[in-house]
């Protein structure tokens, strides 16, 4: 998932954030609760796991969710699904997001929360004065799993550990041995998210009994990814495409509008309400492409990508509809790049300064997250 790691920005770790001190953090309160968990969450199917954490990506009620161990999944499976996709983000193998689960699992609950023992903060419980940032930085969920990752990385050999251990030489929680109740489901959840990922594993090595479950991810894939159109001239409609016939009506007026602005230049921060005029601030860029195509369609959509992801409700890569936004480049919380996909493995984009507006084929790109605003 290197092409997704590029696009995160770089984070300044200050000398007190490096040393062996600063990652000293006290669990939770929450943690002394569960010290003596019976460790009944084994076994689980990972196969039910999938199912449920796919309907609710999908948009279905948190009420309609079960998973054992989890008592608020509306809650808790959007931030596990951030932090795998953090963990993809920094090319963390699989491994290191199993641990990252279970870690936030045993500290939250995986809930972001506003309080903990003593400055605890957040999914992973890290405190302002150990020098893991701002309360407002913890606070965020991106930025916390980030933190976790860059710990964890830090420690000599712990891919061999057990998950507990990597956890806990992250952590220094007072219950060392807490983490391990949860990495059945840590795991199952990992396995589950990194599925709706269609790129997720692609640069892993395939061996041996992995084989099979790697190449079961493709089955998440797009049934379409635009390669039977060729290569796609800039700027210009392949041949042979049409707008799906089952299209939404409103999706097709937005994909239409969206089709009229190929070619012209990209322009950061332009408004798109005059793609082809003079005025280069009223050029496209990614975002206001999507906000005007779907305003001639009657749907109102905020201005920016990192706020158009919180837009309609999520769903999974395996279920594209034409009119869904997709995201790509940072993370799933926090996407710098989005496109609407246009159906037959096409997204139509507004890509980045110098290049127009133009149509490109799903495979080209790394999808984070899936919003269907209809």
């Amino acid at each position: 998932m290197k092409g997704i790691a590029a696009g995160l920005g770089v984070v300044v770790l200050t000398p007190l954030l490096l040393s062996g001190t600063a990652m000293v953090m006290a669990s939770s309160s929450e943690a002394a609760t569960t010290a003596s968990f019976s460790g009944c969450l084994t076994g689980l199917d990972t196969a039910e796991v999938t199912k449920e954490v796919t309907k609710l990506l999908d948009g279905a009620s948190g009420k309609d969710i079960h998973i054992q161990g989890l008592d608020l999944p509306a809650e808790q499976i959007p931030n596990a699904q951030t932090i795998v996709a953090t963990g993809l983000s920094l090319d963390v193998p699989k491994k290191g997001q199993i641990v990252a689960i279970a870690t936030a699992m045993q500290e939250s609950r995986l809930r972001n929360l506003n309080s903990g023992d003593r400055d605890s903060l957040g999914l992973f419980q890290q405190r302002p004065s150990q020098g893991w940032g701002t309360a407002q930085q913890i606070r965020d969920p991106v930025y916390a799993s980030e933190q976790f990752y860059k710990h964890l990385l830090k420690v000599d050999g712990w891919q061999q550990m057990k998950v507990t251990q990597a956890a806990q030489a992250v952590q220094r929680s007072g219950y060392p041995d807490a983490y391990a109740q949860w990495e059945d489901l840590a795991t199952a959840l990992q396995k589950a998210i990194a599925t709706t990922f269609p790129n997720a594993g692609k640069d892993e090595p395939v061996k041996g009994k992995d084989k099979e479950s790697a190449s079961s991810t493709d089955t998440c894939k797009p049934d379409k990814d635009g390669t039977s159109f060729g290569r796609i001239p800039e700027g210009k409609v392949p041949k042979g495409y049409k707008i799906p016939k089952d299209a939404d009506p409103k999706a097709r007026a937005a994909i239409e509008w969206a089709m009229h602005q190929l070619g012209t230049l990209y322009q950061w921060g332009g408004s798109c309400t005059d793609s082809h005029g003079p005025d280069p601030m009223k050029r496209c860029d990614c975002s206001s492409l999507m906000q005007q195509a779907y305003a001639h369609a009657d749907v109102k959509l905020t201005r920016t990508t990192y706020t158009q992801v919180n837009e309609g409700k999520a769903v999974s890569a395996k279920n594209l509809k034409p009119g869904d936004l997709i995201f790509s480049r940072g993370t799933a919380a926090r996407p710098e790049h989005v496109g609407m996909y246009m159906g037959e493995g096409l997204v139509i984009e507004a890509p980045r300064t110098s290049k127009p507006t133009r149509i490109a084929p799903i495979k080209d790109w790394d999808i984070l997250a899936v919003r269907r605003v209809l």
